[in-house]
């Protein structure tokens, strides 16, 4: 595979003096499959130059795959300056995560009417097909791919790409469910469920394209922003036996000299590690050949599974607090959820049997019954609707002694305070999505 960035800065476009060798350009690459599929990953403000590039290299038409990881403004406002959007005769597939009654394709269309844009969505010359995804895997030419839900305030999927033997993950706006993910010792308890499955995504690539806005010092002033210390990344990579790590995303506060400083210190984490990882900064031009290899080709795949539309879904807010309780039901109606609220654990057990809603947000400590207790006894329930539920449990501890306790209990999942709107509402998303995913499908 060949792969070339193209926008490599991360929240807004930075062009300037001080970012000239690592770039100013919002997330934009540019993958080569082994049979010249063309795949681009985010059309953040840097497609603009590729869009310029693709059309100049001629050709009778040029046809390719755009994966767009979330429609977040810094993802996608190089959308109405792609020039291969504007050429009859070209094909392009757009794909993004397909959040409940949302459509890919109303979103684009959003920002291109003519309060914002003079040309709208209706007007490109192209051939469009869109496709709102949920996480699964799919084949683009010869070029495999998998997509998985990251930890973002938004809906977001990360794709793993796989072509000639060769892996490249591309995980961009992504934040750790759990401090230090996957840095553990051994002896000491497992991780976040969560984190080892994105390890798992990452696992063996010949190239992680990883989110590494901030540092492990500038973390705690920025949790709940929907992204990883760069250091984290290091970590991730080692524990997923990466090749390469490429950090991405930089802030639009880092200028080169600081990334450059990022890099070596990243760098020697690995080396403390006794690991070969290479680690660099992404740059914009930057070229990378993945030379073919054999490898394991995975069995044929479906195509792309749409994202479900369907509802209203009603929700389970248990918390003995009434103004976490009105924080979530405010936030969760916001996307048309059906919101039904219990403030003590007997409730709650009775309205998941009454209501039987599609997910629950329970709160670990609360009168009656705390959460944990809630949780085994609908584990233990003979319906298998109530067995199966979704069920988030709410807490301020957020150790990996805690959350092993609860995982083996049952739980789905954690959100821990203090928590902000946006992650809740797209956490819900993801935790429902996957749900119906995973479901089987009719004949």
């Amino acid at each position: 595979m060949d792969v070339r960035f193209w926008g490599t800065r991360g929240s807004v476009a930075k062009p300037g003096p001080t970012t000239l060798r690592y770039g100013g350009n919002t997330s934009c690459v540019e993958v080569r499959g082994v049979d010249g599929t063309l795949i681009v990953l985010d059309c953040g403000t840097g497609a603009h130059g590729l869009g310029q590039a693709l059309v100049s290299a001629g050709g009778p038409r040029c046809d390719g795959h755009l994966m767009i990881t979330h429609t977040h403004w810094d993802h996608i406002q190089g959308f109405p300056f792609f020039a291969p959007l504007f050429i009859p005769g070209n094909t392009w597939d757009i794909y993004a995560p397909g959040a409940l009654g949302q459509q890919l394709e109303r979103t684009l269309a959003g920002q291109m009417e003519y309060n914002y844009f003079p040309v709208t969505l209706a007007q490109l010359g192209a051939s469009i097909r869109f496709h709102d995804l949920v996480e699964g895997r799919f084949a683009v030419g010869a070029v495999r791919i998998t997509a998985q839900y990251l930890n973002h305030p938004a809906l977001a999927l990360g794709y793993r790409l796989q072509s000639g033997g060769n892996v490249v993950a591309y995980s961009v706006d992504h934040e750790p469910h759990a401090p230090n993910p996957a840095a553990r010792r051994d002896g000491e308890p497992p991780g976040h469920g969560e984190d080892q499955r994105h390890v798992e995504f990452l696992a063996d690539a010949d190239l992680v394209i990883h989110d590494a806005q901030y540092t492990v010092e500038e973390y705690p002033q920025k949790t709940g922003w929907g992204h990883t210390p760069a250091e984290w990344a290091v970590d991730y990579a080692l524990a997923a036996r990466a090749k390469r790590l490429a950090l991405f995303h930089h802030d639009p506060l880092r200028d080169d000299d600081a990334v450059d400083r990022l890099v070596e210190a990243c760098r020697r984490r690995a080396r403390a590690a006794g690991s070969a990882l290479q680690v660099f900064a992404a740059a914009e031009g930057q070229e990378l050949r993945l030379i073919e290899h054999d490898a394991t080709v995975p069995g044929p795949t479906s195509p792309p599974a749409p994202a479900m539309s369907v509802g209203p879904h009603t929700i389970l807010v248990a918390d003995d607090d009434p103004t976490i309780v009105r924080l979530l039901t405010l936030a969760l109606e916001q996307d048309g959820f059906r919101v039904v609220t219990a403030n003590d654990g007997k409730t709650a057990l009775h309205l998941a049997r009454v209501e039987r809603p599609a997910l629950i947000l329970l709160d670990w400590q609360m009168p009656g019954a705390d959460g944990m207790e809630v949780t085994r006894a609908l584990r233990g329930e003979a319906d298998p609707f109530l067995r199966n539920i979704p069920l988030v449990l709410i807490t301020a501890q957020s150790g990996a002694e805690n959350t092993a306790v609860g995982f083996a209990a049952g739980v789905t999942d954690y959100l821990t305070k203090p928590f902000r709107p946006a992650h809740v509402r797209a956490r819900v998303q993801a935790w429902l999505m996957r749900r119906r995913s995973e479901a089987p499908r009719a004949p």
